[in-house]
């Protein structure tokens, strides 16, 4: 591989977790570095098929190499089922794998590696950058509220008074301990300290109690986020569905816009009693939903809401000109990371339907923490909680979202906090001052 362009004198590794959305938050904050820092390679490692999505039509940042690593399925692999299988079989090769490429990496760019940006699941970067006698940066890629009974308040440490047990993700204090997944989340746990510097995706006046807390007992932990307010492309994305026109014909404040990403379905009962709680309570809506779920809506609830224009059901919305559109009420979302601070960039309270990880605790906090929506009543959809979810919404005023909306704005700002702590992180990665 050729690297194009000024001189390159510095060579940074970035270690991808290949799966839901760590692989794109990865290359984001990549771009960002490579894009601050032209004279250091970027080595990007990532499985194949991720890699294949994420750089396909991507352009700009020459400085950025792309490396696959194996996924650890064997060729004539039949998959059987069990929870968390594929991602199982790529931990048991994940360190063989990252060091093989890396010495291929060396060899191709005749640069020995100056620093590791790695998931912040992958513990045994603490260990390569020993060896290597380099600084390493964990990037945490969920929000800093993920780091017994159900119903148990239990006071974790300071900003996490109000968590539940039963909120935090499965495998750190219940589940399956054993697997390899779980023993991966305890590793990281005893060596995420170790870490040079740990940025997020975050703003620092979301959690102020939870970030002192954080930052003292880590390392440089940075809050430079929200990404999705500081990666805005300069061209509108394209909106293949006419989503925005449609939007355009709706009063103000008065749609529901519903999305669970693309990795996450509702089972097809709940669908069924999300779309009766819609035509119930006369709401309009925009639903992004996959086309293999359309079979499972109440017979003739799309022709109904189309013919009369309460309704718009696409595959893909441009989520970020969907949500800072005025016509949106309240975002239905499970709750992930990424949509949780998009609608806070949006002013956009959240009905939150969370469904695995970490999605879990994040539903808690939009409701009682953050104040800034709810969590569907029962933990997943039925028609009178539905029901009663968007009634409370449109019927109440979510003043505490706006301010956090002001303060993620001027966090990305040129002088935020965000940016001056982006600025800390290159000088971690690069070892010089930006």
């Amino acid at each position: 591989m050729e690297v194009t362009g000024t001189v390159k004198n510095k060579h940074v590794a970035v270690f991808t977790f290949p799966y839901s959305s760590h692989p794109a938050l990865l290359l984001t904050l990549t771009r960002k570095l490579a894009s601050a820092a032209p004279t250091v390679v970027f080595s990007f490692f990532n499985i194949e098929k991720s890699n294949r999505v994420l750089f396909s039509g991507l352009s700009g940042c020459t400085n950025i190499l792309r490396y696959d690593v194996s996924d650890g399925i064997p060729d004539d692999y039949v998959f059987v089922g069990k929870p968390q299988e594929d991602v199982n079989l790529f931990l048991a090769v994940a360190e063989d794998e990252f060091r093989r490429a890396v010495r291929v990496a060396e060899i191709d760019t005749g640069l020995k590696i100056s620093c590791l940006v790695v998931d912040g699941f992958f513990w045994f970067a603490g260990d390569m950058a020993t060896e290597m006698n380099i600084p390493w940066v964990a990037f945490w890629t969920a929000g800093a509220c993920s780091a017994g009974p159900d119903e148990e308040i239990v006071d974790l440490i300071p900003g996490l008074e109000s968590v539940r047990l039963g909120d935090l993700p499965s495998g750190v204090v219940m589940g399956n301990l054993e697997s390899p997944f779980a023993t991966m989340l305890h590793k990281m746990g005893r060596t995420l300290a170790r870490a040079n510097a740990v940025p997020i995706n975050s703003f620092q006046e979301l959690d102020p109690d939870l970030t002192k807390n954080l930052s003292s007992n880590l390392n440089k932990f940075l809050n430079i986020g929200p990404f999705n307010l500081t990666t805005k492309e300069k061209t509108s994305e394209h909106d293949e569905y006419a989503c925005i026109s449609w939007l355009d014909n709706q009063k103000t404040r008065t749609v529901a816009y519903i999305c669970f990403g693309t990795v996450f379905t509702p089972p097809a009962h709940e669908l069924v009693e999300l779309a009766e709680a819609l035509e119930e309570t006369e709401t309009s809506f925009l639903w992004s939903i996959n086309k293999d779920s359309y079979k499972h809506f109440p017979k003739g609830f799309l022709e109904r809401t189309s013919a009369n224009e309460t309704g718009k059901v696409v595959p893909w919305v441009p989520q970020d000109q969907v949500l800072n559109h005025v016509a949106i009420r309240v975002f239905v979302t499970h709750g992930g990371w990424n949509s949780v601070l998009e609608s806070v960039g949006a002013g956009v309270p959240m009905i939150c339907r969370p469904f695995i990880g970490d999605q879990h605790m994040n539903s808690w906090m939009v409701e009682r923490v953050w104040e800034i929506g709810l969590r569907i009543q029962g933990g997943n959809f039925t028609k009178r909680a539905t029901c009663r979810a968007l009634e409370h919404v449109f019927s109440h005023s979510y003043k505490r979202i706006e301010a956090l909306k002001d303060l993620a704005h001027k966090a990305v700002a040129s002088n935020g906090s965000s940016s001056q702590n982006f600025k800390t992180l290159l000088e971690v990665v690069t070892g010089s001052t930006p």
